[in-house]
């Protein structure tokens, strides 16, 4: 990010240790008021905490609000995202805090403590909270900034724009377009106007004051960068290439340098590293444990298939998993044993859209229709997770045939490992048609964390026992 995103971090860097102060403060004399814990309220003289704890909590706090990535534009950029971050860092640094007191000063009161992480959340929320209303009141003519000319108005233009509004509170402010295409002449992009042709630049720089250039232009243009960084060749400004990726349905492009040579990587995971053996623990831990306590039921319910309708009882599927392999996904039967060969195409509905479950299939057993209807059918597929063939979380696993028909976006969901549930099983399951599934699927790659499986694990029981969308 640029370094103009650096006094907003700052600001915010400042205030949060103000507030942890104050957040002390009042829970110190909280103590003083409530009668609750052993005794009652206490005294003054019993809660009083020296300016070393006072110091000791900024510390904390800076300490667990910047490594949990509350001051990270692009990952706090939603209110989600940054309401979870301050409040993982608040959780960090009271651990720390609470060891740090515990080996130094004792006296602090316990239930003093509690107030303290208590209202230091709530005020860290609320007020940043406050700063994102104020923010939209204010809106995009809030002055100052780096003020920003994208070159290129055409999709990777617009996609850019949509990137630097939505970061704008960050310290950007976008001005304007440059096009060639003389139907672009005059258009808004996101409410931006496009100015004119680049032959105009070199003027447009001067007259809007602008900081930066981003070119924003597509493969069948980049000879075009040499003009540009000619005619800003004695511009006192920053200019950014951003490459045209986006075409290449990629979800990630790292770079890095090597001997010096710049080295872009296409095809990056998105979880790897200690994220990805953090996950694949919890896949062993949580999914062994689950797999255990499943087996009495998944007796049971192999016992029933068998006496319902003649027929294996359970079905390897071919399905796709992580970057395109294929795997054998394991289910419990749910159709009638003559029905089982895979279809050879999709089917469609009457407005276009891929069809591939029906909540009135004949060939689905009534046993089967009980299965399907709570995801019994797919308790198998923990053998899949400790095998490493999929996740506890993440997207489905397609069949081959279904991802034969998908367009190249929609293939950004291969780029994590897919699950047993995910975003879009607890947001409407087989409701959803196809392509509305790939963007949920999408949503979860682009927001991963091991938080937000742990937040679709807790969701997926709800979901299962409403059953909506399971045919």
């Amino acid at each position: 990010m640029s370094r103009r995103i650096q006094p907003l971090s700052a600001l915010l860097f400042v205030a949060d240790l103000l507030i942890v102060l104050l957040a002390l403060f009042i829970a110190t004399e909280l103590r003083t008021i409530l009668p609750f814990g052993s005794g009652g309220a206490l005294d003054d003289a019993e809660v009083y905490v020296p300016p070393g704890v006072y110091v000791a909590a900024m510390a904390c706090w800076a300490l667990g609000l910047t490594s949990s990535g509350a001051y990270s534009p692009h990952r706090s950029l939603r209110w989600f995202n940054e309401a979870w971050r301050v409040t993982w860092g608040t959780i960090l640094a009271t651990i720390l805090m609470g060891g740090l007191v515990y080996m130094t000063y004792r006296q602090l009161s316990r239930l003093q403590f509690v107030y303290f992480f208590i209202v230091t959340l709530a005020l860290l929320l609320a007020y940043r909270a406050a700063f994102r209303v104020y923010y939209r009141l204010v809106g995009r003519a809030r002055p100052g900034g780096s003020r920003i000319l994208i070159v290129g108005a055409g999709d990777l233009g617009e996609r850019v724009s949509k990137a630097i509004l939505d970061h704008s509170r960050w310290g950007y402010v976008l001005v304007g377009f440059l096009d060639d295409d003389p139907e672009k002449a005059g258009r808004k992009v996101h409410d931006i106007p496009v100015l004119g042709p680049l032959s105009v630049l070199r003027s447009a720089v001067s007259e809007l004051h602008v900081d930066e250039v981003w070119a924003a232009l597509p493969m069948r243009a980049h000879e075009r960068l040499n003009e540009v960084i000619i005619a800003l060749e004695k511009a006192p400004v920053r200019i950014k290439v951003v490459p045209d990726y986006y075409s290449m349905a990629l979800i990630r492009a790292e770079p890095e340098v090597l001997g010096g040579i710049p080295v872009i990587g296409l095809r990056e995971p998105v979880i790897e590293g200690v994220p990805r053996l953090i996950k694949r623990g919890f896949d062993l831990l949580v999914g062994g444990i689950l797999f255990l306590a499943a087996l009495p039921a998944m007796a049971v319910i192999a016992l029933l298939i068998r006496l319902d309708t003649p027929g294996p009882v359970l079905l390897r599927q071919k399905r796709v998993g992580e970057n395109g392999k294929l795997f054998g996904m394991q289910k419990f039967r749910t159709m009638f044993a003559q029905s089982l060969p895979e279809p050879a195409a999709p089917s469609s509905s009457a407005d276009g859209q891929i069809v591939h479950k029906r909540k009135d299939d004949p060939r689905v057993t009534r046993l089967g229709r009980l299965l399907r209807r709570y995801s019994l059918d797919e308790l198998p597929q923990l053998l899949n997770v400790l095998r490493g063939d999929m996740s506890l979380v993440g997207p489905r696993p397609e069949m081959p045939w279904l991802v034969d028909q998908y367009q190249s976006w929609q293939r950004q969901r291969f780029a994590v490992p897919q699950g047993l549930t995910g975003w879009w099983q607890i947001n409407g399951r087989s409701d959803k048609p196809m392509h509305l599934h790939t963007e949920d699927d999408l949503y979860y790659v682009y927001n991963y964390s091991i938080w937000l499986d742990l937040w679709i694990l807790i969701r997926t029981p709800f979901s299962v026992i409403s059953g909506q969308g399971a045919f």
